[in-house]
């Protein structure tokens, strides 16, 4: 079986799929490469894809007559379930179950930035300045999440354990362990007037591209942080770019872009109120060894003829 593997990450991580893989499979032929156009001019001689969909594109999958499974490197599958040219026969298979502690931190992190005011002890360290100032608690505050997953599902108790209230948005209002209060999507806007701090899980479908638009960054409060997790098409930037020049929220903190990397001219890179990081949200030092331990269960299931049994697999139509 041919496995073929794009991923744009620098080294070692690259090459760490195919060096765990390898020795303990020898009925594996990869290739690993670093670019979009090296990975298309080889992905006709691929059995196995795997990757992550937004480095992908839609185009990727036009010339691949051999292909039977695509393994998503990442909890998404956009960029690889939309695409025109994948065939319906095709097996997809996203990595999941093992975003929930690194999104977490990630999430505390950025709260925990803008609570103690990270930029200013920077800055007061740079001019050797000791000015005291008091910092803002989590503790009682309440943080809403959009998309109620798996990862929202791990970060929920997380928050309660800082005191927090926790409340939830999804597609149906529903009861689960860590929430506080769960609202229905179409009921965003009311849900959103209550928070302290906005974190977005939700995946980009058709009904989730810019979820997040002019109308719920109106209806946050002036001192509410919004925490982008997910991906840069759940969130309508341009709105975004209004609501935090106008001081209609008090800032946000972006992993996802609706482009990526992002533009050097875009005017959110110079907002001061403004965090951006290059989608590592979900990415840490053990990372390649998880996601590559259950690439293998998938394996061997694929291996041995039954599909079915393969974990995470994706419901196409």
């Amino acid at each position: 079986m041919n496995l073929l593997i794009f991923l744009t990450h620098p080294e070692p991580t690259r090459s760490g799929y195919e060096k765990y893989l390898a020795p303990r499979h020898s009925e594996l032929s990869i290739k690993t490469f670093a670019t979009r156009d090296e990975a298309i001019k080889h992905i006709g001689w691929a059995d196995i894809f795997m990757g992550f969909g937004p480095q992908v594109g839609k185009e990727f999958f036009r010339d691949t007559p051999k292909l039977k499974w695509v393994h998503s490197l990442g909890t998404g599958t956009d960029g690889i379930t939309d695409s025109p040219f994948l065939a319906k026969d095709v097996i997809v298979t996203a990595t999941r179950g093992i975003h929930g502690v690194p999104m977490s931190e990630m999430a505390f992190l950025m709260m925990l930035a803008f609570n103690r005011d990270l930029r200013r002890i920077e800055r007061q360290r740079n001019e050797q300045k000791w000015e005291r100032y008091p910092g803002t608690l989590l503790d009682k505050k309440t943080v809403g999440i959009l998309g109620l997953g798996a990862i929202a599902e791990d970060m929920a108790p997380r928050f309660k354990a800082f005191g927090m209230r926790v409340v939830g948005i999804s597609r149906t209002s529903r009861s689960i362990p860590g929430f506080d209060k769960i609202y229905s999507r179409a009921e965003i806007a009311e849900g959103v007037a209550e928070l302290d701090y906005f974190v977005l899980l939700v995946p980009l479908e058709d009904d989730t591209r810019n979820i997040v638009n002019d109308r719920v960054l109106s209806a946050m409060k002036p001192t509410a942080f919004l925490i982008n997790l997910a991906r840069g098409g759940v969130l309508d930037e341009e709105a975004l770019l209004r609501a935090l020049e106008q001081k209609r929220i008090a800032g946000a903190a972006l992993d996802a872009l609706a482009k990526e990397p992002m533009p050097a001219d875009n005017p959110l890179w110079k907002l001061p109120n403004v965090y951006i990081t290059p989608h590592i949200g979900g990415f840490c030092d053990t990372y390649v060894i998880d996601a590559a331990r259950q690439f293998e269960q998938s394996l061997a299931h694929f291996a041995a003829g039954k599909p079915e049994l393969m974990i995470h697999r994706e419901k196409r139509s």
